[in-house]
């Protein structure tokens, strides 16, 4: 990464992107699957397993991705506004599973029932004398009763994050091969898992599996492009079709070219900042 790309910490963290983070004085601390990290202001890790992570995606060329998607005045100022918003590396499992759980759902919500569900199936370490909860591993989750993950306040979401987490354990789902397959291909895949839908497969894509084209279409992307990008994109209604979705994407990656994922998070973060809403 170019010297002058600065990583914000605190608004890569607080972007939608993450649940099981929390600050703690100087420091954020993350659950991401088997391991934690903490992480300071200026973006320096430590790691509980002591290993090397690229969790706020080093190896990308910020340069370029930006000048790529500075397409106009829009982002231009989203850009200029969050310039160290890092799109975050996370483990897929566990990205899986969240924004399974996010589906329909507010950031507060997601977190309470990410960590019930951590507390409840994860193990229990100590790390720099706190305390925490990683996140469960596929086979605890695949063997657990509906009952007991509803516990956790996810409600019908149960059955899909028990289904989710027995084919990522028969490898039906195996995410090292999607990391490295082409977008379309990973897209089918993940859509595969019940209670998958588009926006959810373009979230763990983008987010954990390096596919940096996937440009996940909620609400809130619906209404910034509709507010800004009516004569780009017409879009006749609030809510959009599968059809719709598909169709829509490949315009969005045909203007915003293929980092379109950084475009996506840019806009998002400046435009819930403009809500004044609410974060972890």
């Amino acid at each position: 990464m170019q010297d002058n790309f600065t990583i914000d910490v605190e608004n890569s963290i607080n972007s939608g992107q993450v649940f099981l983070w929390e600050k703690n004085e100087d420091y954020w601390y993350g659950i991401n699957g088997q391991d934690i990290l903490r992480v300071s202001s200026s973006g320096k890790i430590k790691t509980f397993l002591n290993i090397k992570t690229d969790f706020f995606r080093e190896k990308d060329n910020l340069e370029k991705i930006i000048r790529s998607i500075s397409k106009d005045k829009i982002t231009k100022i989203a850009v200029e506004q969050y310039s160290g918003l890092r799109i975050l590396e996370q483990d897929p499992f566990q990205c899986l599973i969240s924004f399974i759980v996010s589906a329909n759902s507010n950031i507060q919500k997601i977190k309470s029932s990410l960590e019930k569900i951590s507390k409840e199936f994860g193990t229990r370490v100590e790390f720099q004398n706190k305390e925490f909860f990683l996140f469960p591993k596929p086979e605890i989750l695949a063997e657990a009763s509906i009952d007991k993950i509803k516990h956790c306040g996810v409600g019908y979401r149960a059955q899909f994050i028990k289904d989710a987490a027995e084919m990522v354990l028969l490898k039906k789902i195996d995410f090292e091969y999607l990391k490295k397959c082409e977008y379309k291909i990973a897209k089918e895949k993940i859509c595969s898992v019940p209670g998958v839908g588009n926006k959810v497969a373009d979230c763990v894509l983008l987010f954990s599996l390096n596919k940096l084209e996937a440009f996940p279409l909620d609400r809130w992307m619906i209404r910034i492009l509709g507010k800004y990008y009516s004569d780009k994109f017409q879009l006749e209604t609030k809510t959009i079709t599968e059809k719709q979705y598909i169709i829509l994407h490949e315009k969005i990656v045909s203007y915003f070219g293929p980092f379109a994922g950084y475009a996506q998070q840019f806009l998002f973060k400046m435009e819930r900042e403009n809500y004044q809403k609410k974060w972890l």
